[in-house]
């Protein structure tokens, strides 16, 4: 009979594999606030370029100053799921400003976007429904997806004959409801969804439009409202879920924006809203404070487009293999997670912060080096970057 000693040594017999692959992650510990720049126990003064702090918000002396304001005035947490005694005016505020942000009626905060999107599709979806999902959507939207009992399809990634057909499907085994769900923008790709004809899809088949919006909400669009704003279907779309812990300060916290009723049945069933505590006041209270900052002008968003644009020319130039796209996201193409892991490395060594990516956050012999520019980040950061790769890229002969 197996003993507990046999579980612990196939654990470790696993992790062996994980890291004799190349496969084995690694956690650098970081000195610093998160910026442009940062420092780690072993390094300092180096050019952060895979954060998600698209906006620089989450040192933002403001941001900062409006977290510690709402700490002295509503304390540091509440200890209390919101049905409960979680709910201050302060997250009742956020809501509705969230709201008029997306151009939705109404929203709902949970403890993570991962949560949010945990908790939408068991809870809107039954096993007389369809739920139809990009391929490549955020590992949050499939899990959210396997926990409820719909007829799961899945369309080919950014095509929209497979997506007609798979609303046919749907609608050939009788699907009672239908909601197509997909990333407003590709984390591991930078890609932008087509929502403009995936709206014009989903109203020929009769069936519901959500997004996730995690890697566009503060800046992409115009005036930073996200995917449907740039898209141009800003106010058309059912659902969107979403992040406080990226652009609007990169803390914690997620939310889902939508219709009344949509809204009104996720507080009385969502399982993840239900059973965990309130998001912490000071978060709540920073995340005002962003709207702020981005209500009051574009500024941030236009420098962030300006340095994603001029560092995605320098990679180009310089002979990298990139996955084409205008998203600060920027997926520096190398195939083999060695090659990932050993070209992270040398660029830590000459002082830019980057990570490797690979099996499985990304198919196999699709490992890259994600890099995300910040609207902090200087021209002369960037060109200290771009040198950076060029020496690392050329001593590893990634480019010639």
């Amino acid at each position: 009979m197996p003993t507990t000693d046999d579980f612990y040594s196939a654990l470790r017999h696993e992790l062996g594999q994980i890291e004799a692959a190349g496969l084995l992650k690694v956690e650098r510990v970081m000195t610093s606030a998160q910026g442009s720049q940062v420092s780690t126990r072993e390094n300092s003064e180096l050019i952060n370029l895979c954060a998600n702090n698209y906006l620089g918000l989450s040192a933002h002396p403001q941001v900062v100053a409006a977290a510690r304001e709402t700490l002295d005035r509503r304390g540091f947490g509440l200890g209390s799921v919101r049905f409960i005694c979680g709910t201050q005016d302060i997250h009742k505020e956020l809501e509705s400003r969230l709201s008029r942000f997306l151009g939705t009626e109404d929203t709902i905060l949970y403890g993570s976007a991962f949560d949010a999107n945990g908790g939408l599709f068991e809870t809107l979806l039954g096993a007389e429904d369809a739920v139809i999902s990009d391929e490549l959507n955020h590992a949050s939207i499939i899990d959210g997806i396997r926990l409820c009992k719909a007829k799961r399809l899945r369309f080919r990634h950014d095509d929209m004959e497979d997506l007609r057909h798979q609303l046919r499907e749907a609608d050939a085994a009788g699907a009672r409801h239908k909601l197509v769900f997909t990333d407003g923008v590709f984390s591991m790709d930078g890609t932008i969804a087509r929502l403009d004809e995936i709206r014009a899809i989903c109203d020929e088949s009769g069936a519901l439009l959500g997004i996730d919006e995690c890697h566009a909400t503060g800046f992409l669009g115009k005036t930073g409202r996200g995917t449907h704003e740039l898209k141009g279907v800003f106010g058309r779309v059912d659902i969107i879920t979403g992040t406080l812990g990226k652009a609007l300060g990169g803390a914690s916290g997620g939310f889902t924006s939508a219709r009344a009723e949509v809204v009104a049945m996720l507080r009385q069933r969502s399982r993840p809203y239900l059973f965990s505590n309130t998001v912490a006041p000071a978060i709540v209270g920073a995340g005002l404070k962003a709207l702020d900052l981005l209500e009051a002008d574009t500024g941030l968003r236009d420098r962030l487009e300006d340095n994603s644009s001029y560092f995605r020319a320098g990679l180009g130039a310089l002979g990298f293999d990139l996955k084409p796209g205008s998203h600060p996201i920027i997926p520096v193409m190398v195939h083999e997670a060695d090659t990932a892991q050993r070209l992270a490395q040398r660029l830590l060594e000459l002082g830019v912060y980057v990570t490797g990516f690979f099996y499985p956050v990304v198919p196999r012999g699709q490992a890259r080096i994600r890099v995300r520019v910040s609207a902090l980040h200087t021209r002369a950061q960037l060109d200290t970057a771009l040198e950076a790769f060029a020496q690392a890229g050329q001593e590893l002969k990634v480019i010639a």
